[in-house]
């Protein structure tokens, strides 16, 4: 090689980048100087190592990154020894240009070794130079933390200075002190305490000074750190809180909010007040700040504001509710992050006093908000009705108003928990159904909408005709037999409608031919048009609903009654949950459904079936789900297999001989069997016919300390088995690589697997619960449920009280067999649940990042 052909590269790189044009150009040029250094590294090229690295200093004064090319542990020595010579040189700019390098290149032992020498420089008599020290030693402790206290009483001293450079420094280093090292925050808080709200005060107080000044504020850097030191010292410390709550409160009304230096030392101050022991008056004056904040143009300033409000309403609500107003203006706004987070705001404010007013705000701009933002905002309304109406009538009224204006964007959780809220409220049949025909017409093309009505025409279309069970505040309406089945029948040939929403018209065409005595033929017709229709689903429901009015009309009157009441308590989770995605934290002794019906924490775990395993069905109480019993088809939202529908009279066995479809008989939990009539089968467009054997349904385990060997395991096509044999994990099988199969704020779930020696189909997992959150949990339940073509046995868990902030752990202990092992891959539904101080809290979550080869 040339030896000045490296020299010669380096001036050419540098002008190729001086030259480039673009940002692409000049990464392109980089890239390929960076692979040229990388492989004269590998090639160990001695003699161009020196231009090698000047490269590499250049390449990283540009920006980009230069690890590949770090130097070997002897030259990290040789630097050691050139830094100690050169911190203690005789000309302060050598030691300072030595101090800057090892607090950018300092390592562990490099910290060790030097560690005295930084220390001594800290009372060097040049102000730089404390200030250089000062940052060196911050990254001195970071590196090694055992040197901390080395460094207490030196920065202590600097608390003292009056040259502001050194003094930001110092409160810096103070700062990382007291995170790093318990005796430091100790010392720190009875020392250091006073002489800092002194030292924040004369900054807050000083006069003008233009050295300093920054838009009329004087320093707010050395605000801000102080602030950030005192946040540290005051939480968690009432006495120490109690010495700055003046200062702070100085600070909070003195400063000036019109500038950006003013509204940074305002948020500092803010997080200050709320990290701080409880004071209330200081705590409604930083939430006033914030409310502040929210009035300012700047969307920068609005979106931190609405963050520190979610922070401070689980310390005094009642102070951000004085802000509602503004924080619904926010929810209205064109920049679309502060729309979401002013939303989920919004969410946290609702309350039982104020439900009513913040939902028809909600729905009131439901009708003129951006398509892009319906989404999250009708899933928002949805949860909020559902977790706090005060009354079915309410709840049904502000349902129908979202499904009017936004119903493509309801989840099918949530129009399916309408029904079964419907169907137990007796009194409100013939008002829902009026409602609905009311809003059908201007509505049509709202899938949601039309699915709900068809329902309720199907179940109550003779209370609709009739104007039974009229409420004082209506108004009676003039519908005919024919007006009824003229929505169905729009319903079903319109051509946006999918194929849920015909098989559901069909089976309403079908208990209207048994009422509607006038209509009988034209639904018949109806009916007959979809025997040659191109879908298998829709033709065979033909051929069967025309086969049971023509010939079997002995039965028909049985086979179409009305649905019996729904269990109500089975999807309650399901609505709530619709809205919060597939983990969450929901706190409370019981969710409430509208009629006060609480959800215990023993309730089946019904609300787990939300899977997106294509085997995963949705199971009742009673081994089938009633929505599917009521439909005929699959509703579930991540399975759409087959439907299983309940007959509510024995006559359905005669219905069952004539189809020729045999049905295994599913024990309820009250020990009645349960004849399951199939009159749907699949609603995949691949398979539309899918054989009872492939019918989905869900493997349902919980197991707990408190209830262990008490719960039986559930298969809902099977009834119910015995409990499993205790499950050991052995050492034995096949180690997989462990998953963190949950985590969130407050807990944290890890997965171990092993594989017995000689069965590929079973894994045995360990699960590991950690508490994250400073609080200890008691009565700590985990539950779990899997597709029908898995199956799980719990054991025991090792404790039901998990230890706060990661001081102890929970172990369980479980195996799942996969019969479609090397087909399918593991999936799994969870729900943690456990108190707090007392309080019920519920932890949920899905698994689907196994191993692939379990």
């Amino acid at each position: 090689m040339n030896p000045f052909s490296s020299g010669t590269r380096l001036r050419d790189m540098i002008r190729s980048i001086r030259a480039s044009k673009t940002a692409a150009e000049e990464r392109a040029v980089v890239r390929k100087e960076c692979a040229a250094i990388r492989a004269a590294i590998n090639e160990n090229d001695q003699d161009y190592r020196h231009r090698n690295l000047a490269k590499l200093m250049f390449i990283h004064m540009l920006g980009y990154p230069t690890h590949f090319g770090q130097m070997e542990q002897e030259v990290l020595m040789l630097v050691t020894n050139s830094l100690k010579q050169d911190l203690n040189h005789t000309n302060q700019y050598i030691v300072g240009l030595a101090l800057c390098a090892l607090g950018n290149i300092c390592s562990a032992e490099m910290a060790r070794d030097l560690a005295p020498e930084v220390e001594r420089l800290l009372q060097f008599r040049d102000p730089n130079i404390r200030k250089k020290a000062a940052l060196c030693s911050t990254r001195i402790i970071k590196k090694v933390p055992d040197l901390a206290e080395n460094f207490i009483n030196p920065a202590a001293a600097l608390l003292k200075e009056k040259h502001h450079g050194v003094l930001i420094t110092g409160v810096q280093l103070c700062t990382d002190l007291c995170k790093l090292s318990p005796e430091a925050l100790e010392y720190f808080r009875k020392k250091c305490t006073e002489g800092l709200v002194k030292t924040l005060k004369d900054v807050v107080n000083s006069p003008y000074a233009p050295e300093y000044d920054i838009s009329g504020i004087t320093d707010p850097f050395l605000h801000i750190r102080l602030l950030k030191l005192l946040r540290v010292l005051g939480q968690g410390d009432a006495d120490a809180s109690d010495s700055m709550n003046d200062i702070l409160a100085q600070v909070a009304t003195k400063t000036e909010s019109n500038k950006i230096a003013g509204n940074a030392i305002l948020y500092e101050c803010v997080q200050t007040i709320m990290s701080i022991e409880d004071n209330g008056g200081l705590r409604v004056l930083a939430i006033n700040i914030l409310g502040r904040f929210l009035s300012n143009r700047d969307n920068n300033i609005r979106y931190v504001a609405l963050n520190m409000l979610m922070k401070a309403i689980t310390v005094d609500s009642q102070a951000v509710q004085r802000h509602r107003a503004t924080i619904l203006e926010c929810v209205k706004d064109s920049d679309a992050s502060i729309r979401k987070r002013a939303l989920d705001l919004v969410y946290l404010l609702v309350n039982e006093s104020n439900v009513k007013p913040l939902t028809k705000e909600l729905i009131d701009y439901l009708e003129v908000s951006d398509q892009d933002f319906r989404g999250d905002l009708t899933a928002k309304i949805c949860s909020i009705v559902a977790k706090f109406s005060p009354e079915k009538i309410w709840y049904i009224d502000q349902m129908l108003k979202v499904l009017s204006e936004a119903g493509n964007f309801v989840k099918d959780e949530v129009w399916h928990a309408l029904i079964v809220v419907i169907s137990n409220a007796s009194d409100l049949h013939g008002y829902t159904v009026r409602a609905l025909y009311r809003a059908f017409q201007p509505s049509a093309e709202q899938e949601s909408l039309v699915r709900v009505a068809v329902w309720c025409i199907g179940e109550y279309g003779d209370m609709l005709v009739n104007n039974v069970g009229m409420l004082d505040m209506e108004d009676p309406i003039t519908v005919t037999e024919s007006d009824a089945v003229d929505i169905v029948e729009i319903s079903m040939k319109r051509h946006t409608s999918d194929l849920t929403t015909k098989s559901m018209a069909l089976i309403a065409l079908l208990k209207l031919s048994s009422r509607f005595t006038s209509c009988s033929e034209r639904i018949r017709d109806i009916i007959i048009q979809q025997k040659g229709n191109l879908v298998l689903e829709l033709q065979q429901r033909s051929i069967e609903f025309n086969s049971i009015i023509a010939k079997h009309q002995n039965i028909r009157s049985a086979l179409v009654e009305r649905m019996p009441v729904l269990d109500e308590a089975t999807f309650i989770g399901r609505r709530s949950d619709s809205m919060s995605g597939t983990a969450s934290t929901l706190t409370g002794a019981a969710l409430n459904l509208p009629n006060g019906v609480a959800k215990p924490s023993g309730a089946p775990l019904v609300d787990l079936l939300d899977l997106s395993s294509d085997d995963a069905a949705a199971p009742s109480p009673h081994g089938g789900d009633f929505l599917q019993d009521l439909l005929g088809v699959d509703l579930s939202p991540a399975s759409q297999q087959s439907g299983v529908h309940q007959a509510p009279k024995s006559g359905t066995d005669v219905l069952l001989d004539l189809l020729s479809i045999g049905t295994p008989s599913v024990q309820s939990s009250s020990s009645t069997p349960i004849t399951q009539d199939i009159l749907s089968s699949s609603q995949n467009n691949k398979s539309p016919v899918a054989p009872l054997d492939e019918l989905s349904s869900l493997s349902l385990s919980a197991r707990g300390a408190s209830n262990a060997g008490a719960s039986p395991m559930m298969d809902l096509l099977d009834g119910f088995t015995s409990s499993p044999p205790t499950t050991e994990i052995k050492d034995n099988g096949v180690v997989y690589p462990s998953i963190v199969a949950f985590e969130s704020s407050s807990l944290r779930v890890v997965f171990n697997f092993s594989k017995p020696p000689g069965n590929s189909q079973t894994t045995l997992i360990q699960a590991t619960f950690t508490n994250l959150s400073p609080n200890a949990y008691t009565d700590f339940v985990f539950q779990a449920a899997v597709p029908k073509f898995l199956q799980l046995h719990l054991d025991p868990a090792s404790s039901n009280s998990l230890p706060a902030s990661g001081n102890g752990s929970i172990r369980q202990n479980m195996r799942v067999t996969n019969s479609q092992h090397g087909k399918k891959s593991l999936v799994m539904r969870m729900r943690i649940a456990y108190k707090v101080n007392g309080k019920d809290s519920l932890e949920e979550g899905q698994v689907n990042n196994f191993p692939r080869d379990l």
